[in-house]
């Protein structure tokens, strides 16, 4: 059974344009790495045809794991996270696609994001399936996981503003 993630992040006082700006900022992209507890982390970011590809790839400590998932993993798992940004519409409005997965551990989260004007600023949402293939823990493992996106999520979202009001 997959689980259900969504989650939306508000920048109140950015539009798309900025906002989007920021996303492609290697040093921005770098910060929610180490915001989010990483010990180690690799960024790319990549523009084409309007929109853009942006890789990181972060090694993250599993303190806050359960002892079950630990077992599999170790003290720390890769987590590699991939957007792919369509251009912009008119509006600055935007699409995409976010896939997340853990290395070593069969948990991947695949999905849709977009950026929308949301007043004097911007909506990004995030709606996906979490999905562990593990014979029989699957669901206790999603439901394990699914906190940590959350929180990195909203992580991303506590840059940003501190980002934008630079």
């Amino acid at each position: 059974v997959d689980v259900k993630v969504t989650a939306q992040i508000r920048y109140a006082n950015a539009d798309p344009v900025t906002t989007f700006a920021m996303l492609l900022d290697q040093e921005f992209q770098e910060e929610v790495c180490r915001a989010t507890g990483a010990v180690s982390h690799e960024v790319s970011v990549d523009q084409a045809a309007g929109g853009a590809t942006i890789r990181s790839s972060r090694e993250l400590p599993t303190d806050d794991f359960p002892d079950f998932i630990k077992t599999f993993v170790g003290d720390t798992v890769q987590v590699v996270r991939v957007d792919q940004w369509g251009a912009a519409a008119a509006d600055g409005s935007r699409d995409g696609t976010i896939v997340v997965e853990i290395k070593g551990a069969p948990v991947r989260l695949n999905g849709s994001i977009t950026m929308r004007p949301d007043g004097a600023g911007t909506a990004e949402s995030v709606q996906g399936d979490l999905k562990a293939s593990v014979p029989l823990l699957g669901g206790k493992v999603e439901r394990a996981v699914e906190p940590s996106i959350r929180a990195a999520v909203a992580k991303e979202e506590e840059v940003g503003g501190r980002w934008l009001a630079r």
